[in-house]
């Protein structure tokens, strides 16, 4: 039921019923809700008399939420009873009350939490967002929370009267501040300055001490100065200190993030990224105009200003070698410094790891980069322009890349190169006319500033000093040599040198010595400027002092110009890409782009196709033309140091006796080797053979000097077994012993083989006798030759010479000296005047020729001799003793062909395989040898496209990453 007004309406029904009597219900009574006609029978005095209405509307109002506020009066004439209900009804309103308080605290905590609710949704919207940074608390918090020992940690934080203690006193500072206003305004109107003193300090005073002195102005202004340098101090100690436990604390994160429990979430750090970009364009030779415009910190000086020291404080390590006035920075040096978990260092293509904690590991990093920059210098100069690369990791370390260059100097010393000061100077130039790159500028703060070559060096590169920053050095031995300290101040404001920088910094880096450590370093630096009237007296601003303040300025600076530049020279890139692209589609549009090292792994398949194809050479191959290149190598000492000296003996005896010593004087000393070598040269031609074959089946002619140079750095490097030697020394003695000839065809082969081999020497020797005596009457007829004087004279000799063999066919090889002089006569006696040494060299030839035909028509005789030979009949017709030699000479052929064809399948081939491996192995890994071997326009547009998509692939990704950290 509710109330409106004088009116209750039934919540069920929604019938209206009045209060006065006499009003009529709008709706029949019937229809009613039941506890509406409760109530209407109780207000018209018609009441059920089996049923109370107010027992009855009693029950009905206590179990519903909405009551009416306050009880209807009793009806007249109801008495006691009337008292007992009101009672009733006063309980009813309270338990509705209390209901109603219920739903009001129910509906206010639903109300409250959802504008909480929304209220942390708004706020959650304003907040940034932090995801990109959820590799901070990895999933092993908790786990790590548990191994930190919690108490420690906070024993280990300052207490709340320590940090009362470095606050300043805020009334001596208010009170120096009224005195300053004080004197301002004192200055302005004209006032005494010791007008404007507090009161307060003054009323303090004992007026009766006659011996107080109050304060000057100066002595006031020095003590607030004071004041506020040492409160100034106290503070960078405290952050310090909590900047000490920070780095151990994220050294300790860092540390249970190395060991891979975050590994898949971090990949490359963003200072890695920007490095593999750099170590790719130092090693692009840039053509299209591309130019490396990417921002880098060149930390350029005067020589043994303390460029080195510099870096060295800022990687937090003595790294570089040093020496007392010499030149040790010989070439660039890139540092790329990041944060890591361990303070190491290592080169780009090296994977050891240098650990900076420990001197040996720093030993040796300094050595291995003082021998790479010698190595790096060419023979006759002292600096080289090869870049080394170096990165350095560590806690705490700033993010950034350097690069460390030779000092400049201005006088050649001995023991340099006579250009070395125009080369130092064309590297600085190198590398600060980039227009994004930031020059640390490095000025010695112990020499006179006029002494300064590198100034205006700078000056001329950046006038305007829009990426400059300049660092004064050895600032405490600058003040205590300087009679004037203010010219100190003169240089870190910019007055006294002509070039502009962005910012000017003065640093300590240690007191000379090479022994120093970092810490001893830092610890110097900061009780010299906590000391330093320099400081003191406001010559130098605090945030001007410091590497520490340096290294936070320059890592700034470094990632604003990153920020600002590394979009645009992606955008370059790009378009040369494209142009690149387009030049390769217009000329090699069939061929697919294969860099300098795709092309060279395509040839060192091919060659070793070609090598494997030697051993499938067919063993009959590979005996015959051993056979061949044997006989060929040998024959000559066969016929002219063996036979003929034996057969020109005319006796049997005699002539076997002579074949053997020769034979085993042959065998001892001559016959291995040269069968070795006609082995190896076999080989040799072979494997040039099948590498000239492969050529001629579409093979591209880019790899003609690469395999010329495998083929003779191979065979170069391959050493025949000697061992093989003494087995085949053996072999072949055996073989030149046996002179049993066992059938016929051996007998006739071994015929064959002499009549070739003499029926080539006796067409040699008529060759040699025809260039002696000149042309015949035919050809002197036919082609209008003339014999000269000397072919005239050898003619005539000839001739007597000839006639002399007619009456003596037996005629022993050699020419008495009584027959040498009847010759000379008779020649004499037709005017011919001849020498004798020229009678007997015609009379050597002439012989020869005579000798060779015998034995040719001997030879015909001895083919019908094997039947005697067999039988060992002695006739002296058929004595075939030099068929027997020939026979032995053919056998010893075949045998060290087919002992030489088995060593070379079964070892040699494979060993030259081996060798080719080797040699394409070594060409592999020296770029300058594949430079130089792979060459052609093709090639460079192939290195030059893989080049320039590797850099736009890199920086596009670490720009991806460098948004991902904005």
């Amino acid at each position: 039921m509710l109330r409106v007004g004088g009116k209750t309406a039934c919540m069920a029904c929604r019938s209206m019923v009045s209060t006065n009597m006499g009003v009529r219900f709008p709706v029949p009574l019937q229809k009613l809700h039941p506890l509406s006609r409760s109530i209407h029978h109780r207000f018209s005095g018609n009441a059920n008399p089996q049923r109370p209405p107010h027992r009855m509307a009693a029950r009905y109002f206590t179990s519903m939420s909405r009551l009416p506020m306050r009880p209807p009066k009793p009806p007249r004439g109801s008495g006691g009873r009337g008292y007992q209900q009101q009672r009733n009804f006063w309980m009813v309103r309270l338990a509705t009350r209390l209901l109603k308080l219920r739903y009001i605290l129910l509906g206010g905590a639903v109300g409250g939490g959802y504008t909480a609710k929304k209220t942390y949704e708004e706020w959650k919207d304003m907040l940034p967002d932090f995801g990109e940074y959820n590799w901070v608390i990895p999933d092993f918090i908790w786990e790590l929370s548990e191994q930190i020992d919690l108490d420690k940690l906070a024993k280990a934080l300052p207490e709340m009267e320590e940090i009362a203690k470095l606050l300043p006193d805020l009334d001596k500072i208010g009170e120096n501040f009224a005195f300053l206003k004080s004197l301002l305004t004192s200055e302005t109107s004209g006032d005494p300055p010791l007008k404007a003193t507090d009161s307060s300090s003054a009323a303090a005073q004992d007026p009766s001490d006659k011996q107080y002195k109050k304060p000057s102005d100066k002595e006031k202004f020095d003590q607030l100065q004071e004041e506020l340098l040492r409160t100034q101090l106290k503070y960078q100690r405290m952050l310090e200190r909590l900047e000490k436990e920070n780095k151990e604390l994220r050294k300790v994160v860092l540390q249970k993030d190395d060991k891979g429990i975050h590994q898949r979430k971090v990949k490359k750090s963003l200072i890695d990224l920007y490095s593999e970009v750099l170590d790719i364009l130092s090693d692009y030779d840039a053509n299209y105009n591309t130019q490396d415009h990417l921002p880098r910190v060149v930390v350029v000086g005067d020589q043994s200003a303390g460029k080195t020291s510099v870096l060295e404080m800022i990687a937090q390590a003595r790294i570089f070698p040093r020496g007392s006035g010499e030149m040790m920075t010989r070439s660039p040096v890139k540092v790329t410094l990041s944060e890591g978990p361990h303070h190491v260092a290592m080169f780009k293509d090296s994977g050891r790891e240098f650990d900076l904690t420990k001197e040996d590991d720093l030993a040796a990093l300094r050595r291995e980069i003082e021998l790479r920059m010698r190595k790096s210098v060419k023979e006759g100069q002292t600096v080289s322009n090869e870049t080394i690369s170096l990165s350095v990791k560590g806690p705490g370390i700033q993010r950034m890349v350097l690069v460390d260059l030779p000092g400049v100097i201005n006088t050649v010393t001995a023991g340099m190169a006579s250009d070395t000061k125009e080369t130092i100077f064309s590297i600085s130039k190198a590398y600060m006319q980039n227009p994004n790159a930031i020059i640390l500028c490095i000025q010695d703060g112990s020499v006179d500033a006029e002494r300064s070559i590198v100034t205006d060096l700078v000056s001329q590169m950046d006038p305007q000093g829009k990426r400059t920053i300049f660092v004064l050095t050895k600032v405490d031995l600058a003040e205590k040599n300087l009679a004037s300290p203010n010219r100190i101040q003169q240089i870190v404001e910019g007055k006294l040198f002509p070039m502009k920088a962005l910012g000017y910094f003065a640093v300590v880096t240690g007191k000379g010595s090479t022994g120093e450590s970092i810490d001893s370093i830092k610890d110097y630096e900061e009780d010299f400027f906590q000391n330093s009237r320099l400081l003191r007296d406001g010559m130098l601003k605090a945030h001007q002092v410091t590497t520490k303040n340096l290294s936070l300025a320059v890592s700034d600076c470094f990632w604003k110009m990153v920020r600002e530049s590394v979009e645009q020279q992606a955008d370059v890139f790009k378009a040369s890409r494209f142009n690149l692209e387009t030049e390769w589609k217009n000329n090699y549009p069939r061929l697919r782009e294969l860099d300098r090292n795709e092309l060279f792994e395509k040839a060192k398949n091919e060659i070793l196709d070609e090598v494997i194809s030697l051993s499938q050479v067919t063993p009959q191959h590979w005996e015959a033309i051993l056979q061949k290149k044997l006989w060929e190598r040998v024959s000559t000492h066969v016929i002219e140091n063996i036979y003929l000296p034996a057969a020109q003996t005319m006796d049997s005896g005699t002539f076997n006796t002579t074949v053997d010593i020769k034979l085993k004087q042959w065998t001892d000393k001559q016959l291995p080797h040269k069968a070795l070598e006609v082995a190896w040269e076999t080989l040799q031609e072979e494997f040039a053979r099948f590498m000239a074959e492969y050529k001629g089946k579409d093979q591209d002619d880019i790899f003609d000097k690469l395999k010329e140079a495998v083929k003779d750095e191979s065979i170069k490097r391959h050493k025949w077994n000697e061992r093989a030697m003494d087995g085949l020394r053996v072999i072949q003695h055996n073989a030149l012993e046996d002179r049993s000839i066992t059938d016929k065809p051996q007998w006739d082969a071994a015929i064959q083989f002499m009549e070739e081999t003499l029926q080539s020497r006796l067409k040699d020797t008529d060759s040699v006798i025809r260039d002696m005596v000149g042309p015949d009457w035919k050809q002197r007829w036919l082609n209008w030759q003339n014999r000269s004087p000397d072919q005239h004279i050898r003619n005539e000799t000839k001739n007597e010479l000839e006639r002399l063999l007619k009456l003596h066919e037996d005629h022993t090889a050699y020419l008495a000296n009584d027959e040498v002089t009847t010759v000379r006569k008779n020649l004499e006696g037709r005017s011919v005047e001849v020498d004798p040494v020229l009678i007997k060299d015609t009379w050597h030839q002439l012989y020869r020729r005579h000798f060779l035909q015998k034995a040719l028509s001997h030879c015909s005789l001895c083919k019908r001799g094997f039947y005697y030979y067999q039988r060992h009949f002695v006739d002296s017709e058929l004595e075939c003793n030099d068929v027997v030699l020939f026979w032995r000479i053919q056998r010893m052929l075949v045998i060290t062909a087919n002992t030489l064809r088995q060593q070379l399948t079964n070892t040699e081939v494979r060993r030259l395989e081996k060798n080719v491996k080797e040699v394409l192995d070594d060409f592999g890994e020296d770029m300058e040898k594949k430079t130089h071997l792979i060459t052609g326009r093709r090639v460079q547009l192939a290195e030059d496209l893989k080049k320039v998509r590797e850099i736009q692939e890199k920086l596009e990704a670490f720009i991806e990453a460098l948004h991902k950290e904005k």
